[in-house]
């Protein structure tokens, strides 16, 4: 089966009164990105200001071409503590996800994920969310 064109990956932890210092403090890394709520924020390319409705920090990968989901969660964890206190405290206040973009260069494509990747994932409680983007698009 073939495999998708590239792929993205973002680890994000949003909450209401996520303190982005008290995160990158428990997970051992700064944030690539990170607001708190109520942050007025100026877009990249728009120059436009916008307040933010809710805190947050992210993590992002290298993208990779093709696709490597599975290396970039190496990367990402490989940056951040083991200890699963730490992200069950970060889950009684705040939500976790890693948000994956896979592209597709033709009509079909197909992902693998080993059994350490989800593993990383389940023990931390963190949702897997996936973005397929079709080729014609």
């Amino acid at each position: 089966m073939p495999c998708f064109e590239r792929s993205r990956a973002c680890l994000r932890v949003m909450g209401d009164s996520l303190v982005p210092e008290e995160i990158s403090l428990l997970l051992g890394s700064e944030a690539t990105q990170a607001q708190r709520k109520g942050e007025e924020i100026i877009g990249a390319s728009s120059g436009r200001v916008r307040t933010a409705r809710i805190g947050m920090w992210n993590l992002i990968a290298e993208p990779r071409e093709p696709e490597d989901l599975g290396g970039q969660i190496e990367e990402l964890f490989g940056r951040l503590t083991n200890d699963l206190a730490a992200w069950a405290a970060i889950r009684k206040t705040c939500r976790i996800d890693l948000f994956c973009g896979l592209f597709m260069g033709s009509g079909n494509a197909g992902i693998l994920l080993l059994p350490r990747h989800l593993l990383l994932l389940g023990e931390r409680g963190i949702e897997l969310d996936l973005d397929i983007y079709d080729a014609s698009n």
